[in-house]
């Protein structure tokens, strides 16, 4: 029996679980580097709404720091009753062989930029009540790392790169969507010897931070027109013929790929880290736009 219960322990371990977006260890790292580039203030406003989750009413997705506010919209939308609505809201295909267009893919606000903008602005606005700004301030700082990932925004026909077979160095059984989210970012961001949960100098913020989310999409789409697909299909030109549906992804192109995805997420934790600053920033809220002062 004892034979039988650790065999299907081990099956058990052996099928794949469903990739979240941009894996649970990088979005988190983008709120631990928030967090550590951020003034006292804000940590103590984001503090303040997270003493609130309760009121969320969402018990199995815990929300009590603001690492668990960088996974928490991928944790609700197993519930698809209540928050499947959400689902488009985490990506915005820009096809990598047209013209990038800002404003395509995005119906009724239905994307992650768009998202970023709507959830800054809602967090800012001190009339509404503090749950509806907390859900607000999760939306907002997993949206900013979701659009940070090359393949939450470059998509070559492929569902962001989802309908791609791939094979990570000698792993099998991944698609190209599911490394850039989970192995190749998580292999990007582990080296105890050089952290990227840190304080980092006004001239490493002026380098990496800054922009709109319409500009980090593009970005993203760059990268992906640029890099990932080229890449991983040992091409130039990955417009000018059908790509096969299955690729493998050598030890070399691994390589090649961890300082690209290492600087995404440390300018998606960056980046956060100016949102919330400039959602917590004192002044009255300025109509329509993501900005607002007390």
């Amino acid at each position: 029996m004892r034979q039988l219960l650790a065999y299907a322990a081990l099956m058990l371990a052996l099928v794949p679980a469903p990739a979240a977006a941009w894996g649970y260890y990088a979005h988190r790292q983008t709120a631990a580097i928030a967090l550590a580039n951020v003034s006292p203030e804000v940590r103590s406003q984001v503090r303040a709404l997270l003493a609130r989750e309760k009121d969320l009413g969402t018990p199995d997705c815990p929300l009590k720091t603001l690492e668990d506010a960088a996974v928490w919209a991928d944790c609700v939308r197993a519930e698809s009753w209540r928050w499947g609505y959400t689902a488009a809201w985490h990506y915005r295909n820009a096809p990598i062989c047209k013209a990038f267009d800002p404003r395509a893919n995005c119906p009724g606000g239905s994307c992650v930029t768009a998202q970023i903008v709507r959830a800054q602005r809602v967090l800012a606005d001190e009339r509404l009540p503090a749950a509806v700004r907390l859900e607000a301030l999760a939306f907002m700082v997993h949206f900013a790392g979701d659009v940070h990932n090359p393949l939450h925004s470059g998509d070559n026909e492929d569902q962001g790169g989802n309908a791609r077979k791939a094979d990570y160095g000698i792993k099998p059984g991944l698609n190209l969507h599911s490394i850039w989210d989970g192995p190749l970012a998580e292999r990007a961001i582990s080296d105890p010897a050089d952290p990227v949960a840190r304080r980092y100098s006004p001239a490493e913020r002026a380098e990496l931070a800054g922009g709109t989310p319409d500009d980090w999409g593009r970005e993203s789409w760059e990268i992906a027109r640029s890099f990932v697909y080229p890449t991983a299909f040992d091409t130039e030109d990955v417009c000018a013929a059908e790509l096969p549906d299955k690729v493998a992804l050598s030890q070399e192109d691994i390589v090649r790929g961890v300082p690209v995805a290492r600087k995404r997420v440390v300018q998606a934790g960056l980046r956060i880290a100016g949102l919330l600053e400039e959602a917590f920033k004192p002044g009255p809220l300025v109509p329509d736009t993501p900005r607002r002062r007390r």
